[in-house]
């Protein structure tokens, strides 16, 4: 089973060894919402789902009607509902799930989290992405995603969460208390404060630390080693605990790749505060840092 990182030749064996495993592709942009789907149509790994961050991973609309489960401008849908779609595409228990996208990792590790919150634990992300796949001589397809018969469904069934999942209203009870390190993933320029092109306040959390999700991977668009990660999260965070640390972003998106390479350094499971700098600037009450 595996629960961090797959590399593609290790797909690859899953594959020849008929594995029961779905690969899901989580492309996107940010800025497009059809982008995703148009890059999935041309090019994605033979069998593979599409995994549309708009549409199936976010809850969009009135939090009240949707029953979302977070806030910002990627809200996590009820966990029932993404239990369904994942029977609907006949995701069945016991599955190896893998995740990827053509973005070095900044969106499947989405999926890869909310496999775990719906308390399913074999879902890796696949290292290097559709690249990676391509460059191990995976088979490719093209062609928008069919729907499955009803008589394929899967068996999918939800369990207790394995992860984390903070409110804005829990950050901001422990804002400045040492039982809470908040690390944000975004660019650097958008923590200062300095630009701010998708939320309306710029700025961040007082008293977080910066950790751009980038950071995490090298010049092949792979995870840096474990030995390395951990040595880098540990220099960010000097002192503080480990298990005092809360992740989030823009939108609470990119802040995953922060959790996942914690993880293949070994430091554990860490929790997201899923709304991110989209749920928290939308109260003028909550304080504002920059620089």
């Amino acid at each position: 089973m595996y629960t961090t990182l797959i590399s593609a030749e290790q797909l690859l064996q899953l594959q020849q060894a008929t594995t029961p495993l779905m690969v899901f592709d989580c492309s996107c942009e940010l800025t497009r919402n059809d982008a995703g789907g148009e890059m999935f149509a041309q090019s994605h790994i033979a069998g593979a789902v599409f995994a549309d961050l708009d549409r199936t991973l976010s809850a969009k609309g009135d939090r009240e009607s949707t029953g979302a489960q977070s806030g910002g401008r990627h809200p996590l849908p009820p966990r029932e509902t993404v239990a369904q779609w994942l029977r609907d595409v006949g995701f069945r228990q016991g599955m190896q799930a893998v995740v990827y996208d053509r973005q070095g990792s900044s969106f499947c590790g989405r999926l890869w989290w909310m496999l775990q919150w719906l308390g399913h634990d074999a879902v890796a992300v696949l290292d290097g992405g559709l690249n990676a796949w391509a460059a191990a001589g995976g088979s490719t397809e093209s062609g928008a995603m069919q729907a499955l018969p009803v008589q394929q469904a899967g068996d999918f069934a939800l369990r207790e969460s394995l992860v984390t999942l903070l409110q804005a209203e829990q950050v901001l009870q422990s804002l400045g208390r040492a039982t809470q390190t908040i690390v944000d993933a975004r660019a650097n320029p958008r923590f200062k404060g300095e630009v701010e092109p998708l939320d309306p306040v710029a700025g961040h959390i007082p008293g977080a630390l910066n950790r751009p999700f980038n950071l995490n991977l090298d010049a092949d668009g792979k995870f840096k080693p474990a030995a390395l990660l951990r040595s880098e999260f540990e220099a960010l965070l000097g002192a503080r605990g480990i298990e005092t640390v809360v992740h989030h972003c823009g939108s609470g998106v990119t802040a995953i790749p922060n959790i996942l390479a914690m993880q293949i350094a070994g430091l554990g499971n860490t929790a997201l505060f899923a709304g991110s700098w989209s749920e928290w600037c939308s109260d003028p009450q909550r304080p504002v840092a920059k620089g």
